[in-house]
């Protein structure tokens, strides 16, 4: 019956862990509590405050096998040990999985029983215990005057670096005497040795050994372990449970949320690190995409609805998921270098989602491995590139964006379950894309002219300038955002043309372009007129000012206002039957 049950002491809630009997689902994060968090806890339990209720589920018989469980985390290694890893249940007696608690349940384990590594100040993310120096906990048991200048007792909790404590029970440094915390466990339980064997061969003051006292009363007499059981034996309902009552602590994301039900729903790979690598594989690629545009990446290539429901991640899906999972993969690291080649960036990549088709045609292809090498594939890649460029820039992908992202997949199907492709397209379907988002219509000259306001390195410009400019290599982002006119050369202007136009049109896109690195660097701050003087001593003059979008006109400073009115105009036409 599922109710309020007895409460139980923290050193029985460890002994509980200690042997299997309290579990965690596979769908819970990992653990995420930094060590002031920890040392928190604890403090609020010595001046007895009250910790929150708990949610356990009770799990018996052949509902031990159907989710994964993992075993409490003991030693924790920022970024590199988060959780406790995996455990077989076949074998267990039933035991109770915690839906809500994990993070408070954990850091009492790890202050009792284990230990916190993180990084460093200065060292490098390369593990090891010189640059992840492991910790225990240690309380001051020196008496502490509250701050506030009350009578309240206050307590002092800090995980000391080993190195600096040498594991000693008692280390004493300036600021107190710290007392190893895990110790009162092995003090409570040997029967030849006690806490006050201990308080008597130290020479513990009075005090002090009040504090101890007070410590060893906290863990092993007071009930703070509190906890709501459920019993029924249904892992749907205690998936939906665990989403309902996360509230409390360093709360759960719906992202999070997804990511728990799918890995809880796999059964054959370990799909938690296989999208931490995935994430480090595209990371490594210049792109910080997060776990949520992977959910939505499985969503969009295999299930009829691309909106993120908790009931969309059931065991069916999932396993069409794994079977598929090393295809996904290696298709999302191919959008990725694609999408590098064009130049992009994670800071120029204004909408993930606004990939999703690429990845849909190259993956149910097959045509995704080495797609953007392949010299056969260069036209193709040309096109995709145009169509990307102009989906960012109309911010097609916004609020609605899975209302789109529906809309963009009927431009291969009509229903994903009977099959990926209504007809074979032996191109990227751009058009048919853009027929089928019902946000897409021709722009006009109002919309161009606000994209071209655009200041220099602002997140849209590389798209726009890109467009302008197809023909620079910009597989390795060799290339620069230009002044036409020098940045230099503004407080030259005309005081007429400074006051007319201004800093923002001096440095907007109307006054750049996009130049090889090299070319830029010889250029430097060379005013225009005598840039194009030198360029064309030896080439057509108009195939070079049309090659670089600048206008014929007179290209001198005081000539500006000219200049930068029939550029706009130039620009605008150009834009518009790009982007069209």
């Amino acid at each position: 019956m599922a109710d309020f049950q007895t409460p139980v002491s923290i050193a029985e809630a460890i002994e509980h862990i200690r042997k299997n009997e309290y579990l965690l689902p596979a769908f819970q994060r990992d653990f995420v509590w930094s060590p002031l968090q920890i040392e928190t806890l604890f403090n609020s339990l010595m001046k007895g405050y009250p910790i929150s209720s708990m949610l356990f589920w009770r799990v018996k018989g052949e509902t031990k096998t159907d989710f994964r469980f993992c075993k409490f985390l003991t030693d924790f290694i920022q970024n590199h040990q988060t959780w406790g890893g995996y455990i077989s249940t076949n074998h267990l007696n039933d035991f109770h999985a915690v839906l809500d608690g994990q993070q408070r349940l954990t850091a009492l384990y790890i202050g009792l029983c284990g230990s916190y590594a993180y990084k460093g100040y200065m060292k490098r993310w390369e593990l090891s215990e010189k640059n992840f120096p492991t910790r225990h906990l240690y309380m001051n048991i020196l008496p502490q005057k509250s701050q506030d200048g009350s009578s309240e007792q206050e307590y002092a909790f800090l995980f000391i670096d080993k190195n600096v404590s040498k594991e000693k029970d008692l280390y004493k440094d300036k600021d107190g005497l710290w007392f190893r915390v895990g110790r009162i466990m092995s003090l409570h339980t040997d029967s030849n040795y006690d806490l006050d064997d201990f308080i008597e061969d130290n020479n513990i003051e009075r005090d002090s050994k009040k504090i101890l006292k007070r410590l060893d009363s906290v863990i092993y007499n007071g009930r703070n372990i509190n906890y709501y059981e459920e019993d029924e034996q249904r892992p749907d309902k205690a998936v939906n449970i665990f989403v309902r009552i996360n509230s409390g602590g360093t709360a759960l994301s719906f992202s999070d949320i997804l990511m728990s039900i799918a890995v809880a729903n796999c059964k054959n790979i370990d799909l938690k690190s296989e999208i931490k690598k995935l994430l480090e594989g595209v990371s490594a690629k210049g792109f910080n995409i997060s776990q949520d545009f992977v959910l939505k990446s499985f969503l969009y290539l295999y299930h009829k609805d691309v909106r993120s429901f908790i009931t969309s991640f059931n065991t069916e899906f999932i396993n069409t998921i794994e079977t598929k999972w090393n295809s996904i993969r290696d298709s999302i690291l191919s959008l990725f270098d694609l999408l590098k080649s064009f130049g992009l960036t994670d800071f120029t990549m204004t909408s993930y989602n606004a990939s999703l088709p690429i990845l849909y045609y190259l993956h149910h292809n097959n045509i995704f491995m080495d797609y953007h090498k392949k010299i056969a594939n260069k036209e193709e890649c040309l096109l995709i590139r145009k169509w990307i460029f102009s989906i960012l820039l109309r911010r097609v992908f916004g609020a609605s964006a899975d209302s789109v992202l529906m809309q963009s997949r009927r431009a291969f199907t009509l229903d994903i379950d009977k099959h990926f492709f209504e007809s074979k397209y032996s191109i990227f379907p751009a058009e048919k894309i853009n027929t089928e988002i019902r946000k897409i219509s021709d722009v006009g000259d109002d919309f161009i002219e606000e994209l071209l306001t655009n200041q220099k390195d602002q997140r849209y410009t590389f798209p726009i300038l890109a467009m302008l400019y197809p023909n620079l290599d910009y597989r390795n982002n060799n290339f620069h955002q230009d002044h036409l006119h020098p940045a230099a050369s503004f407080d030259n202007l005309k005081q007429e043309d400074k006051d007319k136009y201004g800093w923002c049109i001096y440095n907007s896109i109307l006054n750049l372009q996009m130049l090889d690195a090299n070319e830029n660097e010889s250029k430097n701050k060379m005013p225009l007129i005598d840039w194009v003087q030198e360029q064309t001593k030896n080439a057509d003059k108009k195939i070079f000012l049309d090659n670089h979008l600048i206008p014929d006109v007179d290209l001198s400073l005081d000539n500006f206002s000219q200049f930068i009115e029939m550029r706009k105009k130039m620009l605008v036409e150009k834009l518009k039957s790009l982007i069209n």
